[in-house]
C-alpha cells in the first residue's frame, strides 16, 4: 500500500466498528485520532462525514496483527535481513490488511538470528511503518519436526543464545522453540525477561507442554502442524493446547494446512487465544512463483507453496484472505473472525493495552473493509495507506 497523501485523515467514520471485544459491531461511529493515537469513539452525525480531514469505510476494525510471516512482496527476511527488506515485506501485508507484524527469521546456522534482530531494532528505530517486533521461528527445534527447516541448523540453545535473546531490544520479541529439548532454566530465563516463547516444531508430550506452560509458556506456532498430535491416551502438543486455559496458538486458515474440521474444533475450544497467521512467503503480494529455501527449490501451484515432494514450505494466504476463510467455511461469524486477527494475537504478545482493540488511548491502527470485506485502507499508527491498483 502507498499513504493515501501526506495529511493523514484525524477523523474516520465507520458505517460499522467491531472493536475487537464485543460480540457485535456498532453501527455509525466516529474515531477521533491524534499524534497516533485514538482519543476519543463516539457516534457520528451527518456533519461529520462533510468535515475536513474525515474519511468514511464501510467497516472498521482494528488494525489485524500477523505473528508470523516470513516474506511479502518477493522479499524474504531470511534472504534480507536489513530495515529495508522488512519495509517492502510490511507493504506487501498491508495489502492483505495487516496493520501490525512480526517479521519471521527461520531456522538458520550459528547466531544467524543475531542480524534479524539487528534489523528488526534498525527499523523500529527508523520508524518503519507495522514493525512490531520480531518472531524467531529456530533454531531451537527439535530434529524430529523439522518441517521445511533446515535440519543441519538445529540446535540446542546455550549460554550466548540465551544473553543475546533476553537483551534483545526489538519491540515484542516471540521465540519458538521446541520446549523438550531447552536446558533446565532457560525457558524461565526467556520468559523473565519478556521474550514470548511459543512451541513449536516440537515432539513435546502433553506433560511436557504443562510442565512448560508452569514456566513460563505463552503459546504455540502453527497449531496442528509440525507438532505431536492428540491422541487417547497422549494428548501431545495439540491436546495441551485445546486443554490449557492460558496457551494461545497461531493458525494458518488457507484450506491446505489445516483440516477446516479441526480448525473448527480449535475455535470453538480456544475462541480467546486461537490468532489467524499467515505464515507467508515472499510470494505474497509479490510477482515471484517460486524460490530456494536451503537449497531445495520452492514452487507456487494452486495457492500452495511446496517443495517437489508435496511438502509444504510457508503459505501464500494474507490476513484477510484468512479471515474470509473462516467465515466461508462456516467457522465462526465475523466478530469472533476479527478478534483472532486482532486481540487474540495482541493478547498474545501482552499488548493489549496498546493495540487490537479500538478505544481511547489504543494506537491508531485500524484495518478498514468494504462491503465485499475487500481491503480499503490500513492505518498505521494514525498514518492511512491505501490499497495498491491492480
Amino acid at each position: 500500500m502507498s499513504s493515501i497523501d501526506p495529511q493523514s485523515p484525524t477523523r474516520i467514520v465507520a458505517n460499522r466498528l467491531y472493536d475487537g471485544i464485543a460480540d457485535e459491531p456498532v453501527r455509525d461511529r466516529l474515531i477521533e485520532i491524534a499524534d497516533g493515537r485514538i482519543t476519543a469513539i463516539r457516534p457520528a452525525t451527518a456533519q461529520d462525514a462533510r468535515e475536513g480531514a474525515t474519511r468514511e469505510f464501510d467497516m472498521v476494525a482494528p488494525g489485524f496483527i500477523d505473528l508470523q510471516i516470513n516474506g511479502a512482496g518477493d522479499t524474504q527476511f531470511n534472504f534480507n535481513p536489513d530495515a529495508q527488506a522488512l519495509g517492502r515485506i510490511a507493504q506487501g501485508a498491508r495489502q492483505g490488511g495487516t496493520a501490525y507484524l512480526l517479521p519471521t527469521f527461520i531456522t538458520a546456522p550459528g547466531r544467524d538470528y543475531a542480524r534479524a534482530i539487528s534489523a528488526v531494532e534498525t527499523a523500529i528505530a527508523q520508524g518503519v511503518p507495522g514493525i512490531l517486533g520480531v518472531h524467531l521461528e529456530g533454531p531451537f527445534l527439535s530434529q524430529r519436526r523439522p518441517g521445511i527447516h533446515d535440519p543441519s541448523a538445529i540446535r540446542t540453545i546455550d549460554a550466548e543464545d540465551l544473553d543475546a535473546l533476553t537483551t534483545a531490544q526489538a519491540g515484542a520479541v516471540l521465540l519458538t522453540v521446541a520446549p523438550e529439548d531447552l536446558p533446565e532454566g532457560a525457558l524461565a530465563r526467556l520468559t523473565s525477561a519478556g521474550v514470548r516463547v511459543f512451541a513449536g516444531h516440537t515432539e513435546a508430550t502433553a506433560d511436557q507442554i504443562d510442565q512448560a506452560e508452569s514456566e513460563g509458556l505463552v503459546g504455540v506456532t502453527h497449531l496442528f502442524n509440525a507438532m505431536s498430535q492428540m491422541t487417547g491416551r497422549e494428548p501431545g502438543v495439540v491436546g495441551a493446547t485445546l486443554a490449557s486455559r492460558g496457551l494461545f496458538a497461531g493458525i494458518i486458515a488457507d484450506g491446505h494446512h489445516v483440516d477446516w474440521r479441526n480448525i473448527a474444533i480449535a475455535t470453538r475450544a480456544m475462541p480467546d487465544r486461537l490468532c489467524l497467521v499467515t505464515d507467508a512467503m515472499l510470494t505474497l503480494a509479490g510477482q515471484e512463483t517460486g524460490f530456494e529455501l536451503h537449497g531445495v527449490a520452492i514452487q507456487l501451484r494452486d495457492g500452495r507453496l511446496t517443495n517437489s515432494e508435496g511438502r509444504l514450505a510457508g503459505a501464500h494466504v494474507s490476513m484477510i484472505e484468512s479471515l474470509r476463510n473462516m467465515l466461508d467455511n462456516g467457522i465462526c461469524d465475523l466478530a469472533q473472525a476479527v478478534k483472532m486477527a486482532t486481540a487474540n494475537p495482541a493478547r498474545a504478545l501482552g499488548l493489549e493495552g496498546e493495540v487490537g482493540v479500538l478505544r481511547p488511548g489504543c494506537r491508531a491502527a485500524l484495518t478498514c473493509l468494504s462491503p465485499e470485506l475487500d481491503v480499503a485502507g490500513v492505518m498505521v499508527d494514525g498514518q492511512l495507506f491505501a490499497p495498491l491498483p491492480g
